[in-house]
């Protein structure tokens, strides 16, 4: 999962920071020394934070990776609260954060494409407005490993039930799984990213283990 998941200035233009705060605490349920974000961070340990135990997201939303440099596993943070680390994954690789920045969302609307094969081909799934929480249900038993987002901010997971490895997909093409950070061609379950700009009650909770 060694993967740089920067996307190019085509790709994705930098939100203005003022919309954007995140104070991240040494330890879990928001205690010990805590450290404030207003804007991306490569590197949390540069910037003096030894350890994350837990979130609090004042405005979003966010996405945090396992390594510096916007690198390796990723987790989509919205707006709440996040006490421990099983509140923003349940993949249990890795319990390290060392980078985040914030996520353009583009309005309301919401649509993504994905497909069999790379370079956008194969059998495909197409999902408008909505969230999908089994691609099975819905017939598809097909891997993933080219993505097309149209329109809207959209997070994929390994597994049924938005468990397993959390994939970001921000508008733009994704021609093969190495650009989206993919190991694996598999994606089972996805669902839109959302801010409270744009949805009141569209902030996401993560399901109990």
């Amino acid at each position: 999962m060694a993967t740089d998941h920067q996307k190019p200035a085509s790709k994705q233009q930098q939100p203005a920071s003022s919309a954007f705060k995140l104070i991240i605490y040494e330890q879990e349920n928001f205690q010990g020394q805590c450290h404030e974000l207003t804007g991306p961070c490569n590197n949390l340990e540069e910037a003096g934070v030894e350890k994350v135990g837990s979130i609090l997201v004042l405005c979003g939303p966010w996405v945090g990776y396992e390594k510096p440099g916007c690198q390796g596993e990723q987790y989509v943070f919205e707006k709440g609260e996040y006490p421990r680390w099983d509140t923003w994954t349940n993949s249990r690789r890795s319990e390290c954060l060392f980078a985040f920045r914030p996520i353009k969302v583009d309005g309301q609307e919401h649509k993504i494409m994905l497909f069999e094969n790379a370079g956008f081909s194969g059998k495909k799934i197409e999902i408008i407005d909505d969230d999908v929480p089994s691609f099975h249900s819905h017939g598809y038993h097909e891997k993933v490993c080219s993505v097309r987002v149209q329109c809207g901010t959209w997070v994929g997971y390994q597994y049924p039930g938005y468990r397993g490895f959390q994939y970001l997909f921000e508008k733009g093409e994704y021609k093969e799984g190495s650009e989206f950070g993919a190991q694996q061609p598999q994606i089972q379950s996805v669902r839109r990213v959302r801010d409270m700009q744009w949805h009141q009650r569209g902030v996401f909770h993560a399901p109990s283990n």
